[in-house]
């Protein structure tokens, strides 16, 4: 019972929610160029319930791996009889090429906004922990300790520039290897004014990448302090976390193909699964900033120009506004094969993954 309360079903939902908004974008983009929809389904696969309202019949199917609309002209082979003049007028493949790129690019970017939107209310409703500017341990023969920093100091300023957050001591000491700073601490009921020369070290980033990076030798105490934000102030919190993971995302792509990240890290539904039962367990409330996350990493995989995803089919479109053609059935079918072949082969690698984590 405890594994479908904190396991199955938070999985189901964060994954349907996502779907869900998803095929959203993708219809309501449809709909408002005149496109007629004649499927919105949650899951591939054969029907396990629906219900025809209007022009769409709305599904519920088998494999909740996913969804897709279904819209009146869109995929059809060359044997397929010829539309009525009513029908054509509202077929996906007579709107203009950049209305047909619209829709497509609807679903993905209707995933960034949810991310955007989810970011902003997980932060209206729970503010902000961040790290207090203190000093919990200074490391011997470092330039903090030969400058006179005590444990316990409380950074108040770098440079004349206040200091918040424990976050941006780094930001204002990673770039200034070699450079004497000029550093503000609460010592008791005191200020004083320390000078610091940072020394440059080689260090990972979160790629494993070597880096330089200045460092005076000072370790957090660790103590987190809470912050309410009034509903501009998360906004602004959320804009900037959104575009945060959305660059990470974007980066770790890179990466991948670049060989610098190991294949082996990727995560497919059993580790999403994993990690949406821990937060559940923790706490409910952990499940929105998740949500965001997946939803922004689903947003730019379809993105890729693979073929079969939403990316792969704008560039299709992209190639018949630059020659004024669509490519051919047999070329297109032929291109979806490939990226179908990728597919499977991505969702076996991460399965592989997700069973091999489990029996470690």
């Amino acid at each position: 019972m405890n594994i479908f309360l904190y396991y199955i079903l938070p999985f189901i939902v964060v994954l349907g929610i996502l779907i869900f908004f998803h095929e959203l974008g993708h219809f309501l983009v449809a709909k408002y160029f005149g496109v007629k929809v004649l499927k919105f389904s949650l899951g591939f696969g054969s029907k396990l319930v629906g219900r025809q309202i209007g022009e769409t019949e709305y599904l519920i199917s088998v494999i909740p791996l996913g969804g897709y609309v279904k819209m009146l002209g869109e995929g059809e082979n060359e044997d397929a009889e010829p539309l009525s003049p009513e029908e054509e007028e509202k077929s996906f493949t007579s709107k203009h090429t950049l209305k047909r790129i619209a829709i497509v690019a609807a679903g993905p970017f209707f995933n960034l906004f949810l991310a955007l939107f989810t970011f902003c209310l997980f932060y209206m409703i729970a503010g902000i922990q961040i790290g207090v500017p203190e000093i919990g341990q200074i490391t011997a023969n470092s330039p903090a300790q030969e400058a006179g920093f005590l444990e316990g100091d409380v950074i108040i300023a770098i440079e004349g520039k206040s200091i918040g957050a424990w976050s941006e001591i780094k930001d204002a000491v990673q770039y200034s290897s070699g450079i004497p700073l000029e550093i503000t601490v609460k010592r008791g009921g005191s200020l004083l004014t320390l000078t610091v020369i940072p020394e440059e070290s080689v260090g990972k980033n979160i790629f494993g990448e070597d880096v330089k990076t200045g460092l005076i030798g000072i370790v957090a105490s660790g103590r987190l302090q809470a912050v309410a934000l009034s509903p501009l102030g998360a906004a602004k919190e959320g804009f900037w976390k959104t575009w945060e993971v959305i660059k990470l995302t974007c980066l770790t792509v890179i990466k991948l193909f670049q060989r610098v990240v190991p294949i082996k890290t990727l995560g497919g539904p059993i580790l999403i699964s994993q990690m949406t039962g821990q937060l559940a367990q923790e706490n409910l409330l952990y499940l929105i900033p998740f949500m965001a996350v997946i939803s922004i990493n689903l947003g730019i995989l379809n993105l890729l120009p693979v073929p079969i995803l939403d990316g792969g089919l704008i560039i299709f479109l992209l190639i018949e506004l630059v020659i004024g053609k669509p490519l051919s059935i047999k070329q297109q079918e032929i291109a979806q094969k490939i990226g179908l072949f990728l597919l499977v082969t991505l969702m076996a690698v991460v399965i592989f993954n997700d069973v091999t984590r489990l029996l470690e």
